[in-house]
């Protein structure tokens, strides 16, 4: 096991060296820079630009140096610490993202957490009761979550809360509480509107993840050590709890290399219909203007933790499925 950790994170460094050269590449492929993109919206707007102040600005935020330049300055900053300052905010990007961060981090543990509370005995029912008129029904159910857009769904949610329950979804709390420290008062304002994205986000993924749960389970009700099991006298409870169950969530332990980087990035589509302060938004319109050092920083943290998610989900898939081995070779 040591082994194979020190093999991994010595594997990790150049995976990393490699995206962050990706990302960078992908940031600088539209033509101009952030300035430029800013001056043409300055002039669309019938403004006049003073050339020397561009040029001082150019040189200001090293957008005059060659690109090798300016990846360097960006991923050594990156590699100690400074994400880099944001142009389109005038902040430092930890400062940008700071405060929204851990408002994702709540929406999104919140929609995992429905999620697997909805999924697991949706899944074990169906899959313990196949081609039963209940399992039609929940099978009809998962695939209407799955064929509703988020977007479509988020629209609709918008005009139920307001005319039904008098909850204006724009954004996690009410206008009064955005600017303020954190209270019980405002605990119970992000509470009050947190249900309509949770439901929105969650819908697909409690859908997708019903039917693999139920895929898995029934292949593995069906293998050999289950009918040995019955036969030994094992209770049905104990013996799709202790091995079919278990091996079956060999998925969701592979889905956490996709999974942390997720709760950081939130749903972005939705987060852009319903208003949302979380960190989706603000990666996007990055992305939009060019912001190279927010968007750079921002992607680069997101495949940090991709890369370290799948880690960890290769280490408990071989804990918890002992057929699973990390090293390769014939045991005999």
């Amino acid at each position: 096991m040591l082994k194979y950790l020190l093999k991994r994170f010595l594997v990790m460094i150049p995976t990393l060296i490699v995206i962050s050269a990706l990302v960078f590449i992908i940031i600088q492929l539209p033509p101009g820079d952030y300035l430029e993109s800013h001056i043409a919206e300055l002039e669309s707007q019938g403004e006049s630009i003073d050339p020397q102040k561009i040029e001082f600005l150019r040189h200001e935020y090293g957008l005059d140096k060659p690109l090798w330049e300016q990846y360097l300055v960006w991923i050594t900053g990156f590699v100690q610490g400074d994400l880099g300052y944001s142009f389109e905010y005038n902040l430092p990007v930890a400062e940008v993202i700071g405060d929204k961060m851990w408002l994702t981090i709540i929406v999104s543990f919140f929609t995992i957490l429905v999620t697997w509370l909805i999924a697991f005995p949706i899944g074990m029912y169906s899959a313990t009761h196949p081609y039963s008129w209940s399992d039609y029904s929940l099978t009809l159910v998962g695939f209407l979550g799955l064929a509703t857009p988020n977007f479509l769904l988020a629209l609709v949610m918008l005009y139920l809360a307001n005319r039904y329950f008098g909850t204006s979804i724009g954004g996690l709390m009410d206008p009064e509480f955005m600017d303020q420290d954190w209270s019980w008062a405002k605990v119970k304002s992000v509470l009050e509107h947190l249900w309509i994205p949770v439901l929105v986000i969650g819908t697909s993924g409690t859908a997708g993840m019903i039917r693999r749960l139920r895929a898995n389970l029934m292949d593995e009700l069906r293998k050999p050590y289950v009918v040995t099991g019955r036969a030994k006298g094992l209770g049905e409870t104990r013996l799709l709890v202790k091995y079919p169950l278990r091996l079956s969530m060999n998925f969701f332990i592979a889905d956490i290399g996709s999974l942390l980087p997720s709760i950081i990035s939130g749903a972005e589509v939705v987060a852009v219909v319903l208003s949302l302060p979380t960190t989706g938004p603000i990666l996007l319109a990055a992305l939009q203007s060019q912001d190279m050092y927010l968007a750079g920083s921002f992607l680069m943290f997101l495949a940090a933790l991709t890369v370290v998610g799948v880690l960890i989900s290769d280490i408990l898939l071989a804990m918890l499925d002992p057929r699973i081995r990390l090293q390769g070779g014939v045991q005999r």
